[in-house]
């Protein structure tokens, strides 16, 4: 990122953390679920610290030895409950962390998705958040560890990624503090409605799969009329993905 682009939210009221109060593990009575999702190391945990007030308090997601941390933070008058995901580098569902992020995101409709990723190495970061783009309508993209990039030279174009990928990007270095109540601001947007986000989505090229995608995705409403994204459980199906058959199947997530 050059060092003259800045946020977009600097023009905004409230572009302080003032109001900000970090809740800890009281995830009671909250008005907005936020997912913490990300590849591993890129400072994810650090964001979720730099929210809550927590030094990462975990158990395990229920049925599973996938670890979870859970805190939560006030800011607007609004009570936010954050869920930190498992790292992972895909949601295809190949390991146990795959599983729980994707089905948290898919299935538990959190009202904002954060994405983090690392500012110096995010080409091999887009993948992820291009399969959370394909799930969710609602996600911000946390551009972390601003301050790698910049010891390496490297520049983001802000405004051009949000533009392509749809939905507001705000570069942070969290272990330092550094855009985190643009973060927070933007995050209460997202959730209250006032960001309206037009995630990406991936064309199909093949017109005989994209067919069958809209043909299965049609049914798949009229059977689960509140399943959060049709399209893209069509896609797993069409893929054979056995967890979604199952969950469709059970009703566990419906």
């Amino acid at each position: 990122m050059s060092n003259k682009v800045s946020s977009a939210c600097e023009t905004c009221p409230q572009f302080s953390a003032e109001g900000l109060k970090k809740l800890g593990v009281r995830t009671e009575n909250f008005d907005f679920v936020v997912a913490i999702a990300g590849n591993p190391n890129t400072g994810k945990s650090t964001v979720f610290n730099s929210l809550t007030g927590l030094r990462q308090h975990t158990g395990n997601w229920p049925g599973k030895t996938v670890t979870r941390a859970e805190g939560a933070f006030e800011y607007d008058q609004k009570k936010f409950k954050l869920v930190d995901l498992p790292g992972t580098y895909s949601l295809l569902s190949t390991s146990q962390d795959e599983e729980v992020a994707r089905n948290f995101i898919l299935f538990g409709k959190p009202d904002v998705t954060i994405i983090v990723v690392d500012a110096s190495r995010l080409e091999r970061n887009l993948n992820l958040v291009l399969q959370i783009l394909e799930i969710t309508d609602k996600a911000v993209l946390c551009l972390n560890l601003m301050d790698e990039a910049k010891r390496n030279n490297i520049e983001i174009d802000i405004r051009t990624l949000s533009r392509d990928l749809g939905i507001p990007v705000v570069p942070t270095s969290a272990r330092f503090n550094e855009g985190i109540p643009e973060l927070i601001q933007t995050i209460n947007e997202v959730a209250s409605g006032k960001i309206v986000c037009k995630p990406h989505r991936i064309k199909n090229v093949n017109k005989n799969i994209d067919t069958a995608v809209k043909k299965l995705s049609v049914e798949i409403k009229k059977e689960f009329p509140n399943i959060p994204n049709s399209r893209w459980i069509a896609f797993r199906l069409l893929e054979g993905d056995t967890h979604i058959m199952n969950a469709l199947r059970t009703g566990e997530f419906v």
